[in-house]
Parts: structure tokens; sequence; C-alpha cells
């Protein structure tokens, strides 16, 4: 398919940008880095970088959070360290772990596939002297359902189907259900092995929201970041997921259209509308479109609605938030912090992401994303 063709140049060349990053530190400058800063690096920036605004950003820059990000994380901390010479050190450790550790005073900033929560709101307010932790719309994108079923390039589930899948109420591929939504394939009776993740995520968060809303008879369980439905395959972030999925026949994972590479498949998806729907930037874009910001204050919190069934629109979609104080930021930190920011909420930073699997913010949005960047102190 010319989307996994795609996918695998992508994930080449994101791994290429990985290991050119060479990024490690922290905020406090206490952990090892894995590799000095490159100097004169804003002198000898490329054309893409040159117009990246450094202002007074300088030194080292510790964030965690969200794995559905990575990608992009690593595209922008590649341009953002060459033009500026700041090191950043994005550990990806899910979105669990980065709000965790910002509300703990260990980040500059973190990142997260859900908003805050109001106890983490008013945890952040001991963090942020005189303000608190705001949520910034910053990556859009789908979380595709990726499978390994050996001769079946082409499966359709709608979601009482995906709900049943992944809580083991069905348990094999030729399945009647499965069989009714793709009578052409032929699906053998393999046993599913159905993929989640074990760490808290806001990608299975938000995954599961949209079971909640979309399959409210199929899925029961209350939601959240963690985990719920018994059985299934459990792996640590969203890499962890997908390489399961790759190294099991018969495997079924959720995470984001990034990792869909290397020979993986994804499943389009029956909403209702004329067709089936299949993860994209544009498919995943269609349906952000119809968020509403729900935060109050500089908050930019945003409510998505997983029952579209607008044509074209991939209901299975997250955004994911870059985590800050919008008061009482460590001096230290906050030139770099803002810089990086206004960086990536810029027209070219947000430039990069369709071409990484992603989707970027709504103009209307991220217009506002960076009013208040901007007034970050």
């Amino acid at each position: 398919m010319k989307l996994q063709r795609k996918n695998r140049l992508r994930a080449i060349s994101l791994g290429a940008v990985a290991v050119s990053g060479a990024l490690a530190l922290t905020a406090c400058g206490s952990d090892d880095t894995a590799g000095g800063s490159s100097g004169n690096a804003s002198s000898s920036a490329s054309a893409n970088a040159s117009s990246i605004k450094c202002d007074d950003a300088k030194g080292q820059l510790l964030s965690d959070g969200s794995s559905a990000q990575k990608n992009a994380i690593d595209a922008w901390v590649a341009a953002f360290s060459q033009a500026c010479g700041v090191q950043i050190n994005y550990k990806a450790g899910g979105s669990g772990a980065g709000v965790t550790s910002f509300n703990q005073g260990q980040l500059a900033f973190a990142g997260s596939d859900s908003a805050l929560k109001p106890e983490e709101v008013t945890a952040s307010k001991k963090v942020c002297s005189g303000g608190q932790g705001i949520d910034l719309p910053m990556v859009g994108g789908p979380i595709a359902i990726g499978y390994n079923l050996d001769g079946v390039d082409n499966l359709v589930l709608d979601a009482p189907t995906i709900a049943k899948i992944f809580d083991g109420k069905i348990k094999t591929w030729d399945d009647a259900a499965i069989k009714k939504l793709n009578p052409k394939a032929k699906l053998p009776s393999q046993k599913i092995q159905a993929f989640h993740r074990s760490d808290e995520s806001g990608t299975t968060d938000n995954f599961t929201k949209y079971l909640k809303a979309a399959a409210p008879a199929d899925w029961k369980y209350s939601g959240g970041k963690a985990w719920q439905a018994p059985g299934g395959q459990a792996a640590a972030q969203s890499s962890g997921v997908a390489a399961g999925v790759k190294q099991t026949p018969g495997s079924i994972g959720y995470f984001e259209l990034s990792f869909v590479a290397d020979g993986m498949k994804a499943v389009s998806v029956d909403t209702g509308a004329s067709a089936p729907v299949t993860a994209s930037s544009e498919a995943a874009s269609k349906a952000i479109a119809d968020a509403k910001v729900v935060g109050t204050g500089q908050d930019l919190s945003l409510e998505l609605n997983y029952k579209t069934k607008a044509e074209g629109a991939y209901p299975i979609t997250l955004v994911t938030y870059e985590i800050a104080c919008d008061k009482g930021n460590k001096a230290d930190s906050l030139p770099a912090t803002k810089a990086f920011l206004n960086y990536i909420a810029s027209e070219d930073g947000q430039g990069k992401l369709a071409g990484l699997g992603y989707a970027p913010i709504p103009a209307e949005i991220i217009s506002k994303v960076r009013t208040t960047i901007a007034g970050l102190s």
C-alpha cells in the first residue's frame, strides 16, 4: 500500500532525526547529558531552521510525557536545537508520567494526550508560583488501529466490533461480526491477539473515550489513562504496542498513525458515513475542526466529538497538549521554554506535522495558543 511505503520512509527518516538530536538534560542541570551542545549551531543552521526565533533561549530543558507526539517532538527538537543551541531531552514516558513529573517540579513542560484534571491543576499551583498548569493544544492526529493479518490488506471495523475485540468478546478473526463488515476478505480462524498500553496513557484515554461514546452498549468501562479491560497483551508506550503488533501474527493494537510501518496495516472505520474512513492527517483534521474549546482563562483544552459521522472524518483522534505554567515558570528555563513552544506553534512548526502522520491544530485554535505562549511568565 502507498500509505505503508510512505510510513516506512517516515520511520527511517525519523530514526535519523532521533539519532541526530543527541539530546539530554534536566531543567536543573543534574542529569548526565548524552551529548554536548553543538556550540555555534545557530550560525550553521539550515535554511529551514533559520526562521526560528531563539530570543534569549539558552541552556537545557527536560520534558516528558506523551509518546504519541514523540515523532513530532524529535523533528521539532532537531530543528530548534540546531538553530538555538539549546539541548532538550523529551523522554516520551507516557502522558501520566509527564503530568506527574511536571507537578513535582521536575520539567520545563510536559506533553499529555489528555487535558489536566481539576486535581492536577490544583497540584500544579504548588509548582507554578502565582499561577497554574495550562493545556496548550499542539499536535493533532488519528489513533490508528494497526493489525497484522496475513492476506487481509483492507479491514473494516465499526465501533461495537472494535469494542468487543479489545474486551475479549470477539476472539477469532473469522467471527461473524467481522465477516459481515468484510464480506470479500478471506478471514482466517486465527486467534486475535489484542495489544493495549501497560502504562498510563492519553492514547488509551482517547481510544476508550471513543469506545464509550460510539459503542456504549459494548464498552462498559469508566475509561481514563489506565487500561481497564481484562485480558489482552500489554506493552509500554505507543512504540511498544506497535512493536508487539508488528512481531505477532494475528494481532491488533492502537497507536498513532506515525507508528504504522514496516508492513503493518491500519483498520478503516465504519462511522455510519457513506464510506469507511481510513486514518489520515486530513481525516483527523476534519474531526478536530469539530472540537470545542472548553478550557477557561488561559487554558485551551478541547472537547472532541468521537461520534462524528461527517463524511471523511476519522473519529478516533486525539490532541496532544503541551502543559506549562501560565505564571511562575523558573527564570532560568522560561526563555528556552517560550522559544521552543513558540516555534512548534508557528506556521513552520505546525507545517511539519502532516508529513509525519499528524494533523496540524486548526488555525483559529493555534492562533490562541500563540497568544497564550507570548504571555507565559
